[in-house]
């Protein structure tokens, strides 16, 4: 069996990253380039190995970084076992690969891969891809465990309309609100998605390019407060309705924007898997909901999820 590195693995605030290559450059590479900020790394030299270090870390991974070409197991089939394992399937991972056709980039996001970075990487790309992760992973570790002393009282509540305005307030009740359904961990993700969509793309308009924009000049959170504070957008609200009925658990969230073309956003794409962003409505379609529908402008979806 190979040997594989477990350095740093005390508890620590640092986000630890799984970096899984048959190349030890690209290894190197990697740990390079992520030690440097706010990660610890532990790495395997393919998928096989790579799930060696599940079973004795996975509790304490928080993003997995992965080759899709390695002997013994590729990328594929190792996201493809832990996407079925209720243990890890919720963390991020990340292909990296030089196989960048449509088809290839399309085979990985249906294996459980939403986030892509095509070789040869560069820091910046990586850093930006990585930090997308991270933000995701930690926003409801972070809150979850305030409702958890409330959650059984929570199986009481069949009907709940709710009002908010800012994107802190949107994380905060989708923290809340996922306490009502049966797996609050599944649903998360999608509710909070889709609460950061009807503010930043419905209430205040910043569109797809325009945010690849501000997030490439790390502008975004300026670019959202300064809009929040503006006449035309400072009393819109995002107002969402719970419900639990006999054939699941539906909820409604409703913007007051002109609305946008949400078909194209119900899937990941192939050109855009490798961008930062705008994959938050297909992660709630494929992962939080049994059933996600907008109405035909685009500023009201409904989210089912079975019972």
């Amino acid at each position: 069996m190979d040997s594989f590195d477990v350095k740093n693995i005390v508890p620590a605030k640092k986000t630890t990253v799984l970096a899984v290559d048959d190349h030890p450059v690209a290894l190197r590479l990697l740990e390079s380039m992520l030690e440097r900020g706010k990660y610890r790394v532990l790495t395997a030299v393919n998928g096989l190995h790579a799930l060696e270090v599940m079973e004795e870390h996975g509790l304490m991974v928080d993003i997995i970084l992965l080759d899709r070409i390695m002997p013994k197991m590729d990328g594929i089939e190792f996201c493809l076992r832990i996407k079925a394992d209720p243990r890890f399937r919720r963390i991020p991972v990340i292909m990296q690969t030089a196989a960048g056709r449509p088809s290839e980039i399309k085979e990985g996001i249906e294996a459980g891969v939403f986030y892509y970075l095509v070789k040869p990487l560069d820091s910046e790309t990586l850093s930006s891809i990585v930090e997308s992760a991270r933000l995701k992973i930690h926003r409801y570790r972070e809150q979850r465990n305030r409702f958890l002393d409330r959650q059984e009282s929570m199986t009481l509540v069949h009907t709940l309309n709710c009002s908010f305005r800012t994107l802190e307030e949107g994380e905060k009740l989708a923290v809340f609100l996922s306490q009502f359904f049966p797996d609050p961990g599944q649903v998360f993700t999608g509710v909070s998605e889709l609460f950061l969509n009807a503010v930043e793309h419905g209430n205040l308009a910043i569109g797809y390019q325009k945010k690849g924009q501000l997030l490439e000049q790390d502008g975004l959170s300026k670019e959202v407060e300064v809009r929040l504070a503006r006449p035309e957008y400072e009393h819109r609200q995002v107002r969402v309705s719970f419900e639990k009925k006999a054939q699941g658990c539906f909820l409604v969230v409703s913007d007051e924007g002109d609305g946008f073309d949400w078909k194209k956003y119900m899937q990941v794409a192939p050109e855009r898997a490798t961008h930062s962003h705008g994959r938050g409505i297909a992660m709630a379609n494929m992962m939080s909901f049994d059933k996600l529908f907008f109405n035909d402008k685009g500023n009201t979806v409904t989210g089912i999820v079975s019972v």
